[in-house]
């Protein structure tokens, strides 16, 4: 609903009515971020491809950024904006109808009972049985997961969690920066051609659509330990904790493989050669997909499910509120820097 009010916002807003893109745009957020929340737990339906595809709903997400090139191509050859966000709030039409009519009442439990039934709920059907998955009795000291019982306040309040959001606000930061220091960056390189620029922005921009193929990736890194392997029989609390301590120890690999890739796309951010840049954007697109993908999964691993929703907005909460540094940043290059972002990616 929110997404569907801040499309039509967009679509009746006028010159003279600009003030309700501001309500538009935090709708369209926030409707975007419930929106794919409540869609990752459809992960728990699939097993040993789980991680995968909470990483695939991240990337789309991710890619989804790429649709306002589209409406920016669509408006140059001529169709009115008015007219392409009325079709988009039309399109959420089909959200609202999956949600009321498929998607369960409780959440998708994890590791699934027995006879589990994805769809319209039925009378004392076993989608209502509020299971969670089994974990090693002091798991949270030895393996990073946290107990079934444990709160929500001392999920928050643990070293675990902390070190993940420290993590993911540095490297969303990087990120940020280098999104809101590229036109400078561009225009540096290109010594003001104006062509060229332009190249380089639709080049970005369409890197953007390849971040579901590349989130995907990092969902085999997750789940590799787990194919080939039969699913854990409910109810069997060593094999469970077993499980657990494999994800988390996959999860090690998946973390360790994203700040790589993140440090190979600030290299090549700072080399002040144009064609370079072809790189970076790829570099970008593949270490973004496999930031937001891995942290969702390794939430959703690391602590209990009935969990994950308030974890995974209090990381994208506070990590957002580090995001602002990139405000003094961006000024920074714009003025003393004079446009050369180079000390900033350094």
């Amino acid at each position: 609903s929110l997404y569907t009010g801040g499309t039509l916002l967009v679509a009746f807003s006028t010159p003279e009515l600009a003030v309700l893109l501001f309500p538009a745009m935090s709708m369209l957020s926030v409707g975007g971020i419930l929106l794919i929340l409540t869609n990752m737990q459809v992960g728990n339906l699939f097993g040993k491809y789980r991680s995968i595809i909470i990483t695939l709903y991240n990337g789309a997400f991710d890619s989804s950024s790429a649709i306002f090139l589209i409406i920016k191509v669509l408006y140059e050859r001529g169709l009115s904006l008015h007219t392409m966000f009325l079709f988009m709030a039309a399109c959420s039409a089909w959200h609202l109808l999956r949600t009321l009519f498929l998607m369960p009442r409780t959440r998708i439990p994890y590791l699934l009972p027995p006879a589990y039934n994805y769809g319209p709920p039925e009378e004392a059907g076993p989608e209502e049985t509020p299971l969670e998955p089994s974990a090693p009795r002091g798991a949270g000291a030895r393996g990073g997961r946290a107990p079934p019982g444990k709160s929500f306040g001392a999920c928050g309040c643990s070293g675990l969690f902390a070190w993940a959001v420290a993590w993911l606000s540095v490297l969303q930061l990087r990120h940020y920066l280098f999104i809101g220091t590229l036109n400078p960056l561009l225009v540096h390189l290109a010594h003001g051609d104006a062509g060229l620029v332009s190249t380089y922005t639709n080049a970005f921009a369409f890197a953007q659509l390849c971040g579901v193929l590349c989130a995907p990736w990092n969902g085999l890194i997750l789940d590799r330990h787990k194919r080939g392997k039969a699913p854990c029989p409910e109810g069997k609390l060593s094999l469970g904790a077993l499980g657990a301590l494999a994800d988390l120890r996959a999860s090690v690999l998946s973390l360790a493989v994203t700040v790589a890739q993140c440090v190979l796309f600030s290299v090549c951010a700072a080399v002040p050669v144009l064609p370079v840049q072809f790189a970076t954007f790829a570099l970008q697109v593949l270490s973004r997909s496999f930031l937001y993908g891995g942290n969702a999964a390794f939430l959703a691993i690391a602590f209990p499910p009935q969990h994950f929703g308030k974890l995974y907005g209090l990381a994208m909460a506070l990590s957002a509120l580090v995001a602002l540094l990139q405000y003094p940043c961006v000024t920074l290059v714009r003025g003393p820097l004079r446009g050369d972002p180079f000390y900033v990616s350094v």
